[in-house]
Formats: C-alpha cells, structure tokens, sequence
C-alpha cells in the first residue's frame, strides 16, 4: 500500500502508517503534480492546505482513503469522493483544546486592547488612557455551536466568572446542562451577549449565520469572536458595524479564502486577526496527525474508521 501526504505533517507523527504502507511525504506539490501521481496511491494526508477537488479524486483510480490532520473537511470535495467510494476521515478532537485556548485568548486580547496596546508602545507612545477595557466577570458569554470546541470555551469562560448562553439546534437542553449552560433562541444569544464567539462546520446552512439582520440585534458593546471557519459571519456586515460604533470590537482567526494578506478588516484597529492559529500547538499538530493516521489506517485494513465524515456506497 502507498500513502502520500502533501502538506507539512513530521513523520514521527504518523509513524503508525510505517511497516504497513510506503509513505511519501511531498509537501511542495502543485495542484498539477499532485493531479500526474495521485493515480498511484491508496491513501492521501492533508491538512488544509491541499485542495482535494473533484479532479483528484478522479484520478485516484486506487484511492480508498483521504485523511484530514485536522476538524474542517472544506477543501476535499466530499460528494465526488463518496460517488468514488473513497472515505474520508478527519481528526476533530485532536485539536480541541488548542482551539478553545485560542478563543479564550482573544477574548482577553478584545476585552483588554492587548495587540493595540502593545503596538503603539512598541512605537514609542505611552498612551494606557486609550486602552481602557472591560473585565470578562459577570459578562455574557454567547456560544454559537456548542460541540467540543464550544464546550471547551464554556469551561474556561465559567472559571473567570462568565454566564454562558449557547445556541446549538443539534443538542438537547440536558447535554447543554452538563456544562452549566442555558440553550437559548439565536436571537436572545445576539441579545443578551456581552461577547459572541462561533463554533461550527461552515455548511450551505451556517454560511454568513452571522448576517446584517443578525448584528443588527447585538448590544453596541458586543465583541464577536470567530476561531472556528471564515464565512460564518458576514465579514462586510461585521466590519460597517465596527464603523457605525454598533459592535465594540471582534478577533478573527479564519477567512472565507486563506491564506489573506491584505483585507479592509486589517485597517480596523478594532479587529484582532491571527493567522489561522487555532490549532497551532505543538500539542494539536502531533494530535492531528496522530488521529488522522490512525484512521486511514484503519481504513486500508478494511477496518471501519472512528471519524469517517462520509458513508460511501461500496461495489
């Protein structure tokens, strides 16, 4: 058996592939390159940064398994894989805990003005009367989504004092109380939040969730935080209400189109963006790696994967 990964994964992460398959890593391939040897493998291991499209997926005449080191599943085509019968498998808790951490520090950069702050002192001003901020307590914390990750910052936010509301129309109340939070209306979430951070697939149904209609119902001292996919809030709506002093402020980890150098959100001193850091720990890389490895594993044995993300029709 031949596995080939294509983005940047060590090897002692997926050492489990080793003795069972022949494993290339090649992490510089173009599209093009990737297209003229994709015939000749089992297996392929990716990240986010290959495009695993309908073509390849065509031309993997021997393809029985994809894996994705990592939660979001937006760049392999998963219909044409699943008319293929080609699993698909990824790792969504590998990265859970990194991902969490990365929103709980946003949120405390946004309430504190933490990147502004360290900026302009940075260039020589002394100016702490422009950063006053605001404490996290007794504030209202607004989950939209609350899976693993969502929970995860539900935990944390609960240890600095926060209330914690949740939309989630795919869980029961009782799930939700066990990690003391109220399920909600999205609507009462847009108004009772103090901060809003997202946690959810981008899907035709979550796609801009988050809309001009939606940030119209926030409190004018709302931070919106998003660490989980680009496109689940309008970025054009959210930015104008930046502007008009309708929304405080927001951080922003993920772009519909990555990687973005240069977008009208980085002129706002009141957005905090990162580079799609959520997931990047040493911890979280190895995580992945390890999970995705696993499964495409399992997959060649013919064994049944734990995380498949589609149910192809076999024969």
């Amino acid at each position: 058996m031949k596995v080939l990964v294509t983005d940047h994964i060590a090897e002692a992460h997926i050492d489990v592939l080793y003795g069972h398959a022949q494993v290339d890593i090649r992490p510089e391939l173009t599209h093009e390159q990737l297209k003229e040897i994709i015939g000749d493998y089992d297996a392929l291991l990716v990240r986010s940064k290959t495009k695993v499209s309908a073509d390849i997926i065509e031309l993997g005449k021997n393809l029985k398994a994809v894996g994705r080191a990592g939660v979001g599943v937006d760049n392999i085509d998963i219909d044409a894989a699943t008319k293929k019968s080609i699993v698909v498998v990824n790792a969504p808790t590998g990265n859970t805990i990194s991902a969490a951490e990365h929103t709980m520090a946003l949120m405390l950069a946004l309430a504190r003005n933490i990147p502004q702050a360290n900026s302009l002192l940075k260039s020589g001003k002394w100016q702490k009367e422009r950063f006053v901020g605001t404490e996290l307590r007794n504030k209202t914390l607004g989950v939209v989504g609350l899976g693993k990750v969502g929970a995860e910052v539900a935990k944390r936010a609960q240890a600095f004092e926060m209330r914690v509301i949740a939309h989630d129309p795919f869980i029961s109340a009782d799930y939700a109380s066990q990690f003391k939070v109220n399920l909600v209306s999205l609507d009462q979430l847009l108004e009772e939040s103090d901060f809003i951070t997202m946690h959810m697939p981008l899907t035709e149904a979550t796609k801009n969730l988050i809309n001009a209609e939606c940030l119209a119902k926030v409190k004018p001292t709302v931070r919106i935080i998003n660490c989980a996919r680009g496109g689940l809030c309008d970025e054009e709506a959210l930015l104008k209400g930046i502007q008009q002093g309708k929304i405080a402020g927001a951080a922003i980890d993920v772009f519909p189109k990555e990687p973005l150098t240069d977008s009208p959100l980085f002129k706002e001193e009141r957005i905090i963006v990162t580079p799609h850091l959520g997931a990047s720990t040493i911890e979280a890389q190895a995580n992945v790696a390890r999970e995705a490895a696993d499964q495409v594993l399992m997959v060649l044995q013919g064994q049944p994967a734990r995380y498949a993300v589609n149910a192809p029709k076999q024969g």
